[in-house]
């Protein structure tokens, strides 16, 4: 998520938000059994499902320095990111390369920190973010490279030339996660081709009702953004533009608005299509987003 950062609707994502708890419970309880192993293509996210079930919490914090000190099944889904061969992911559905891709840009960004934590910030960089921060971390996401696929590439790579390029899908910026507060929060599953619809409608409806990302002031007549609808707003164009009532505003803010919409209960919806308001963009917490553990 650099700060360059500067699929239509399905019948999921076309719910109300008071319909949320449906899709919003804590993953364990959603689908009991054994930990993901192979997905329907047959890869084994088995590794990365055990790293985020351990070490994330419902809220998305991530026990960071639990995650270090028993890093070995974080370490084989990266070895697996790199050893699976191409001629087989070719063959995939795009559910399936879809939800890869998300695993893993999520799944890296965690390698990422934890290769660096205790994050240390620079002399400069702690008076323009958190300490703590990824953005304290040189280069994290256009120098540092990884492996996937036998190739080497890096985050911004994986975020700006394939998923944002290949896929046309802007709920991606629901489930992408920088290892930041102001991010959407992380998932305590890996992403699955045959629940991928499912778990970005739940993302999508988790991330508008935290009032950090997402609210309504009707006596000031303010809509207020996260500021990931402003550096993406381009990608919500093309599905979104002339696919509800909101008049007036920018294309791509309109667009975004249309797609926030789709996603309110009736009041708010109510609102959000009145036309009647101004945006403003909230302040990204570049706090790392850490779950504090006593030991």
């Amino acid at each position: 998520m650099s700060v360059l950062r500067p699929a239509g609707l399905g019948l999921l994502a076309a719910l109300p938000l008071f319909l949320a708890p449906l899709f919003l419970m804590p993953q364990s309880e959603k689908s009991a059994g054994p930990a993901p192993g192979p997905d329907s293509v047959g890869f084994d996210y088995s590794n990365y499902a055990a790293a985020l079930n351990g070490y994330v919490d419902d809220q998305g914090m991530v026990d960071y320095k639990g995650l270090k000190a028993d890093r070995g099944g974080l370490d084989l889904f990266v070895e697996q990111l790199a050893s699976l061969a191409r001629e087989e992911f070719d063959t995939w559905s795009e559910k399936d390369k879809l939800a890869f891709w998300i695993n893993a840009y999520n799944g890296l960004t965690l390698r990422a920190i934890i290769d660096h934590y205790p994050i240390k910030s620079s002399l400069l960089g702690w008076l323009t973010h958190p300490k703590n921060s990824i953005r304290q971390i040189p280069g994290v996401w256009d120098k540092l490279e990884f492996r996937v696929m036998g190739s080497p590439i890096t985050l911004d790579e994986i975020e700006h030339s394939v998923l944002r390029v290949q896929f046309r899908e802007p709920r991606i910026h629901m489930a992408l996660v920088c290892a930041a507060r102001g991010c959407p929060q992380l998932r305590s599953e890996p992403y699955l081709g045959q629940r991928i619809e499912e778990q970005l409608a739940g993302q999508t409806m988790r991330f508008l009702l935290d009032p950090h990302k997402f609210s309504i002031d009707r006596g000031k007549k303010k809509v207020k953004l996260s500021p990931i609808f402003d550096w993406f707003a381009e990608d919500f164009l093309g599905p979104y533009l002339e696919s509800g009532p909101v008049k007036g505003f920018k294309p791509a803010e309109r667009a975004v608005l249309n797609f926030i919409s789709g996603y309110l209960e009736y009041r708010d919806g109510l609102f959000v299509h009145s036309s009647d308001y101004k945006i403003s963009y909230l302040k990204y917490d570049w706090s790392l987003n850490e779950r504090q553990v006593n030991r």
